[in-house]
């Protein structure tokens, strides 16, 4: 079912974010033209819970929605990072001031695997300490909230969290974690 990249081109590269057009052949020979890909850097997201039991929850203005919107801490995967489990403990140290031991793997998915080449890794860290103050990049404006799990199973049924991919990883952690339905 795999498609034959006859051809590719870079029209836009950024920083974070890059857009080539191929030409493609399927299996059955049919010709895809154009067809775009964004590329991206990977991604890494965690579900971070304290030492007390809190969930880390962060709220920040989110531009393309224009929303200020619930998340929980996550971000790209630098060049220096040897590994995606390092990206997420730096992510979560850089936004929230938490430092954590090894975090637990969850899985990996994808933002739309029809248009993006990357993908998200997914953690649960417990045991979190407040240790630093946030060290943000230059665009960033991060509250940092503690929530219980309870406040967080409501803000989900109520749909209060928009990043869809961030919704999928408290999932699996609460999965991982033991914690019953969202009913």
């Amino acid at each position: 079912m795999k498609w034959k990249v006859l051809s590719s081109e870079y029209l836009f590269k950024d920083l974070w974010f890059k857009v080539r057009r191929e030409r493609c052949e399927t299996p059955q020979g049919k010709i895809v033209d154009p067809y775009y890909v964004y590329d991206f850097p990977n991604w890494v997201t965690v579900v971070p819970v304290t030492e007390e039991g809190k969930i880390i929850m962060i709220k920040q203005y989110r531009h393309a929605l224009g929303e200020v919107c619930l998340e929980i801490p996550g971000g790209c995967i630098d060049d220096t990072d040897p590994n995606p489990e390092t990206a997420a403990l730096r992510e979560l140290k850089e936004e929230t001031g938490y430092v954590f031991d090894t975090p637990e793997f969850l899985g990996t998915i994808s933002a739309n695997p029809s248009t993006n080449s990357n993908i998200m890794y997914m953690y649960l860290a417990k045991g979190g300490k407040k240790m630093y103050e946030q060290q943000l990049d230059h665009n960033e404006e991060i509250e940092v909230e503690l929530w219980s799990i309870e406040e967080v199973k409501k803000a989900l049924r109520e749909n209060k969290i928009m990043q869809s991919m961030h919704v999928t990883c408290l999932l699996y952690a609460f999965e991982k974690m033991g914690i019953p339905g969202m009913q």
